[in-house]
């Protein structure tokens, strides 16, 4: 069965396995699981007046979603641009479903578990009655965002999936799959370059001009029109980036492909903030930079590597299987991690540093056991129930 966009990337039976992209997407997944202990510090920091909020160390990590939209683009692209022939729109929809659905769920659920074991608190003190953060768990299984300020937004942070804040993305990536089987898919090579560089000018011009006023890529997560727009721009330009690379690549061989990516990934998500010159986001410029130009090497690089049999293979291919998993269950620990620091008035890691390790360790032990235990097993039997070989 064809793996997805966050997790393995596996394709057909015919098709060779780029097996670094699945280590370098365990790669990004971890360096968006340390990105957020540091959001959690500069979260604090401004819900207690004590700082600028400013986030110190990996500050650029957020854009690890661009680079798994681009990675989902180019999965997509490879493993079904020629198989339209013997697939049905519902074939292709069915097996996008099964990979990514079962842990969105399990996302939810955790996210409902770990909002029931701060009591139900709102960021702003006051408590969300069990009733509304049921509806919040039901309308996240069926990827119904919340809208701001409404009962069932139950946090009162503005999220679009309150109970667990990164399914904003999986939200953006579905309608990334339905956009590619109805659309995109059919463009020539040479119509997908214009349509990613008139992408590009849009991307541009929304996060370098500062029209959402974030300062950086960061958009998307709720459900206010500049958000969904900026949302829908993030993750169309990079995910038709990554159909391109696809589509044009040709492979070499690279020796030592997977360090030099990961290394190039932790350099480029630990770069400082950037402030801005007049109405110029610097700090945007920067990362849209990694988004068009970076990421895309970053990928070609990747996919020309081979990790062998020995440490890299086994690296890259738990790195893999733990990526998707990682991704869906670490923020709601998190959220318990953030009233935690607001209550005690920690703002540096080296006040809490065992209880971050706790939260590091604990959530790739939660994705292990998900993936192991739920995920995996839950994958095996839709496949043999709905798919047709």
């Amino acid at each position: 069965m064809q793996k997805n966009t966050f997790s393995s990337v596996s394709f057909t039976d015919t098709k060779p396995h780029y097996e670094l992209l699945d280590g370098l997407r365990g790669v990004a997944a971890i360096l968006v699981l340390f990105y957020h202990i540091f959001e959690g510090f500069s979260f604090a920091e401004v819900t207690n007046n004590a700082g600028s909020g400013i986030i110190t160390t990996l500050n650029h990590g957020h854009i690890a979603v661009d680079f798994f939209f681009i990675l989902s683009g180019f999965v997509i692209s490879y493993a079904y641009d020629d198989r339209w022939k013997k697939m049905s729109l519902g074939g292709f929809f069915s097996r996008r479903l099964i990979r990514l659905h079962p842990m969105l769920i399990m996302g939810a659920i955790i996210g409902a578990i770990s909002f029931f074991a701060v009591g139900c608190e709102r960021w702003d003190g006051t408590t969300t009655p069990t009733g509304w953060v049921m509806a919040a768990l039901l309308l996240t299984m069926f990827m119904i965002p919340a809208l701001p300020g409404l009962p069932y937004e139950v946090r009162g942070n503005g999220e679009m999936f309150p109970l667990n804040g990164p399914g904003w993305s999986l939200f953006f990536e579905y309608i990334g799959n339905i956009l590619y089987a109805l659309f995109i898919r059919r463009l020539s090579t040479t119509l997908l370059a214009v349509f990613t560089a008139l992408l590009g000018i849009v991307h541009a011009w929304f996060f370098i001009g500062n029209v959402s006023g974030y300062d950086m890529v960061g958009v998307g997560w709720t459900i206010d029109e500049i958000n969904f727009w900026g949302g829908f721009v993030r993750m169309l330009f990079p995910f038709s980036m990554g159909m391109l690379i696809a589509r044009t690549f040709r492979p070499r061989k690279v020796k030592g492909a997977f360090w030099i990516c990961s290394l190039i990934l932790v350099v480029l998500f630990a770069v400082p903030y950037i402030a801005p010159a007049g109405d110029i986001s610097l700090n945007s410029l920067y990362e849209f930079a990694c988004i068009a130009f970076i990421f895309p090497f970053v990928v070609w690089l990747g996919a020309c590597g081979k990790s062998g049999n020995g440490t890299t293979h086994r690296i890259n291919r738990l790195l893999g299987d733990l990526s998707y998993p990682l991704y869906i269950v670490h923020y709601p620990i998190m959220y318990v991690f953030y009233a935690w620091l607001i209550e005690n008035e920690y703002y540096t890691l080296q006040q809490c540093w065992p209880t971050a390790l706790l939260v590091v360790v604990s959530s790739i032990l939660l994705a292990l056991l998900c993936l192991k235990l739920y995920d995996e097993p839950v994958r095996r039997w839709l496949a043999k129930r709905f798919i047709k070989r």
